[in-house]
């Protein structure tokens, strides 16, 4: 027969076990949904605007808020297009560019 004093510790035992690993796979959960978990596309055009801004105004900016696939070489993701513009020598000059819905970073820009 088992007595009380010998069945508190193993359940005590077996409580921190199941809280541990609760709190280990919500913190696993957690990290996993953050990293895919696509940025707002608003906080990516921000971002350029400002790599921009660095080098001179811009005259006007865009960015396609639909994610659309992206396979280049090796790599496969979602992507945002978007368009900045500015004067240039008195012309208006229109770049676009390519980031990474995951991460942000931008991966492609080219003059029009």
């Amino acid at each position: 027969m088992i007595r009380k004093k010998e069945l508190c510790p193993w359940l005590i035992f077996a409580g921190g076990v199941l809280v541990g690993t609760g709190v280990a796979a919500g913190f696993g959960l957690s990290r996993y949904m953050q990293k895919h978990k696509p940025m707002n596309g608003d906080k990516i055009l921000e971002r350029v605007k400002k790599a921009f801004l660095e080098e001179g105004p811009i005259e006007g900016s865009w960015i396609e808020l639909t994610k659309v696939p992206l396979n280049k070489f090796a790599l496969k993701t979602k992507a945002y297009y978007g368009g900045i513009s500015r004067m240039e020598e008195d012309q208006l000059i229109q770049y676009e560019f390519i980031a990474d819905a995951y991460t942000g970073s931008v991966l492609d820009i080219y003059r029009l």
